[in-house]
């Protein structure tokens, strides 16, 4: 039986990473993908995309990561960079790719629109959130994404399926790993940490299908309900 994430490429659009972080565990690759990045680095300043990924690595530890930085010192960029680190991952055959945050500008959508029917086209799978605090976000929201939101009630390897106005949504904790002796309400958490738990879980359904659609992992993550970590 092959282990967790075997095989499997995992792009991780968020802050970048920081490699030494003891739940870091996997392979990593960062990725160059905006020409306008004179002198790439890769070293996540703000703790959001290490934590991302270290949630990830939870539940699929011996995936191969490619980490693309999208954010600097705050969580904002701008709708081009995104289009553009999507459409690398599609370019480069990733299987799952992981998107905590989205564009409120809708103005994006039919870009975004036609970066999904790539994706589903080429088999990647999309995992994104599908809200913003109030507000519904790209492309998380759009038909052929692996749509996310919180449940605050589920614990880490758990996740839940609802169907919301003719959409399959996942739901899933908002809490990543705890760090030892930081209390849990002082970690990181949020919608950015379901959507990772919920990467995992669609990269632990990979492992049992060789042709991956989003209706195959969905069928696949509809039949089992839970998951366990270990």
């Amino acid at each position: 039986m092959h282990g967790v994430g075997v095989s499997l490429k995992i792009a991780v659009i968020d802050t970048g990473v920081n490699a030494n972080h003891l739940h870091i565990c996997a392979s990593m690759r960062g990725v160059v993908f905006d020409s306008n990045d004179d002198e790439p680095s890769f070293e996540d300043v703000l703790g959001h995309g290490t934590a991302v990924t270290a949630a990830i690595q939870e539940k699929a530890p011996q995936a191969d990561y490619y980490i693309l930085k999208l954010f600097g010192n705050t969580l904002r960029a701008t709708g081009s960079r995104l289009l553009r680190a999507i459409d690398w991952t599609i370019e480069h055959g990733m299987d799952v790719v992981n998107l905590s945050l989205g564009s409120t500008n809708w103005d994006h959508r039919p870009a975004m629109e036609a970066l999904v029917a790539r994706a589903n086209a080429a088999g990647v799978l999309l995992v994104a959130a599908r809200c913003s605090g109030n507000m519904l976000v790209l492309p998380g929201v759009l038909d052929g994404v692996i749509g996310v939101d919180v449940d605050w009630n589920l614990p880490r390897d758990q996740y839940r399926i609802s169907e919301e106005n003719g959409a399959v949504v996942f739901y899933a904790s908002g809490f990543p790993r705890p760090l030892p002796g930081v209390p849990v309400s002082k970690n990181l958490s949020g919608i950015s940490f379901a959507v990772a738990n919920v990467a995992g879980f669609v990269a632990r359904a990979c492992e049992e299908l060789q042709e991956r659609s989003i209706d195959q992992i969905i069928r696949v993550l509809k039949s089992k309900t839970r998951q366990s970590v270990s």
